[in-house]
C-alpha cells in the first residue's frame, strides 16, 4: 500500500522503515531518549498480527495499525488514538444542504492516506500539564540547563504565563474531562509539538480535509449519523441540550470510526488558512490531503471545524467552517500586544483541538511548518513576550518527565 507522506511526495515504505524514520525525523535533542522509550514510540499502534476485533488498518509486510491507548509517565496526559483508514471523500456540502454557508463549496475529492485521530478532544488535564511546563522552562533556564537558543531553534517550545483572568476562561468549567479552550492555533501547536518531544511519537493537528474525512467517517449526508437534526442530542453537545459549557468528553455516542464529539462540543483546530473560498478552483478534482492543505497567509484568519455547545444545528455539519479572528477573539485581553497563546472573547472559549498522527513519521522540514511560528506578526509578539519576562521558552525532551513527577 503507497503511504505518502503528509506534506511531501509519495513514498512506498516497509515497516522496518516506518519504524526506523520515526527516529530520524525528530529533533535532535530527542535522539538522546532511551533505547527502550524510543522502542515504545516506534511500535504504539502497530500490531505485527490482525486483530480478531476492532478498527484495524492494514500497512505493508503485515503489519496493522490499531487503536492504543498513551499514558505519560509522571503527568495527566492520557488519551486514546482510533485508526482512521485512507480513502476518498466529497469535501464540502451541496447547493441545496439545509444550513449551508458559501464557503463550503464547490464540493470536491480528497484522497487521504491513513492517520490515527485521538477518540476525543484535548481535556484540561492534558493541556494543563502541559502549561506547567511553564514553571520547568524557568527553573531550567536559571540553572542553564537544555536552554534553547531562540525562536529559530527547530525543538524550541514557548509555554504562557499562568492565565490574567481565569474565572473568565473556566467559566464554563475546567474539569479534567472536559475540553480544554481558548489556546490560539499556535498554541495548540505548541502542544503537539511538547507532547512529541516528551514522547518520542509525533503528534500534530489535522489538515482540514482529514478533519472533515474523520468526521463524516465515510458518510455523505449533512452528519455521520444522517440528514436529520432531531438526532443531534444523542451524538453532540450544542445549544439546544449543553447552553452552559461542554459536557465531559466523550459524553455522546461516536461516529462511525469511533471518533467522539466530531459534532459539538468544541469546535476544533486544524492546520489551514480560512478563506470564504478556500474551495475555489476545486470542482471536479480530487486532491491528495496535502494538496489541499493551505497554510496560513496571515496572522488571523485559521480554520476551525465541527461547531461548539452554543451553536444551532446547521454549524454542527461535517462541513460546517469557521475562521478565527485575532482582533475579535483577544478583544478583552489586557496585554500589550494581544497574547500569542490565549484568546479571551467568544467564540473562542468555544476552541479547542484534537491530535493526529500520521501512518508515517514526517521528515523535519515539514514538522517545522506544522509545529513552527508561521508568521513574522506572531514570531514578534511572542519575542515581546519573552523579553518582558511573561513566557517561558525550552525544549520539550524525555527527562522533562522527571521534573513532572517532582512537581506532583
Amino acid at each position: 500500500m503507497s503511504h505518502p507522506n503528509f506534506l511531501s511526495q509519495t513514498a512506498r515504505w516497509s515497516l522496518a522503515t516506518i519504524l526506523i524514520v520515526v527516529s530520524l525525523s525528530l529533533p535532535e535533542s530527542l535522539r538522546g531518549a532511551q533505547d527502550n522509550e524510543a522502542n515504545k514510540a516506534n511500535t504504539l499502534g502497530i500490531s505485527k498480527t490482525q486483530p480478531d476485533s476492532g478498527p484495524f488498518v492494514k500497512l505493508a509486510d503485515d503489519a496493522f495499525m490499531v487503536p492504543y491507548s498513551h499514558a505519560v509517565e509522571g503527568t495527566e496526559v492520557s488519551f486514546e488514538m482510533i485508526p482512521i483508514p485512507g480513502g476518498k471523500a466529497t469535501i464540502g456540502s451541496p447547493d441545496e444542504q439545509p444550513g449551508r454557508s458559501q464557503d463550503e463549496g464547490p464540493e470536491f475529492t480528497v484522497q487521504v492516506e491513513p492517520f490515527w485521530m485521538a477518540k476525543t478532544e484535548l481535556t484540561w488535564a492534558e493541556y494543563k500539564t502541559f502549561l506547567k511546563t511553564y514553571d520547568i522552562f524557568k527553573r531550567l533556564s536559571r540553572q542553564g540547563v537544555r536552554k534553547a537558543s531562540g525562536l529559530d531553534q527547530a525543538d524550541a517550545i514557548t509555554i504562557p504565563t499562568p492565565l490574567y483572568e481565569p474565572s473568565f476562561t473556566y467559566e464554563f468549567g475546567d474539569d479534567p474531562q472536559q475540553p480544554a479552550v481558548t489556546m490560539t492555533q499556535y498554541s495548540a501547536k505548541l502542544y503537539t509539538q511538547w507532547l512529541s518531544g516528551l514522547t518520542g511519537t509525533q503528534y500534530r493537528l489535522p489538515s482540514e480535509t482529514e478533519w472533515e474525512y474523520a468526521a463524516r467517517a465515510g458518510t455523505t449526508t449533512a452528519y455521520s449519523f444522517g440528514d436529520d437534526p432531531a438526532e443531534l442530542d444523542q451524538y453532540a453537545a450544542f445549544a439546544d441540550n449543553s447552553p452552559d459549557g461542554a459536557p465531559k468528553v466523550g459524553s455522546k455516542k461516536p461516529n462511525p470510526f469511533g471518533l467522539h464529539d466530531m459534532h459539538g462540543s468544541v469546535w476544533e483546530w486544524t492546520l489551514d488558512h480560512y478563506a470564504t473560498d478556500s474551495y475555489s478552483g476545486r470542482q471536479g478534482k480530487t486532491l491528495s490531503a496535502s494538496e489541499s492543505l493551505v497554510m496560513p497567509k496571515e496572522k488571523s484568519s485559521r480554520c476551525v471545524r465541527g461547531g461548539g455547545w452554543q451553536d444551532p444545528p446547521e454549524r454542527l455539519r461535517s462541513a460546517a467552517r469557521l475562521g478565527s479572528d485575532d482582533k475579535v477573539w483577544k478583544d478583552a485581553d489586557p496585554n500589550v500586544p494581544k497574547s500569542p497563546w490565549w484568546f479571551t472573547d467568544d467564540p473562542a472559549r468555544m476552541v479547542g483541538m484534537r491530535l493526529v498522527r500520521s501512518a508515517n513519521p514526517l521528515p523535519q522540514e515539514d514538522l517545522k511548518k506544522i509545529w513552527g511560528v508561521d508568521h513574522n506578526e506572531i514570531n514578534e509578539d511572542v519575542l515581546f513576550r519573552l523579553e518582558e519576562g511573561r513566557g517561558a521558552i525550552g525544549i520539550s525532551v524525555p527527562e522533562l518527565l522527571q521534573d513532572f513527577k517532582r512537581k506532583k
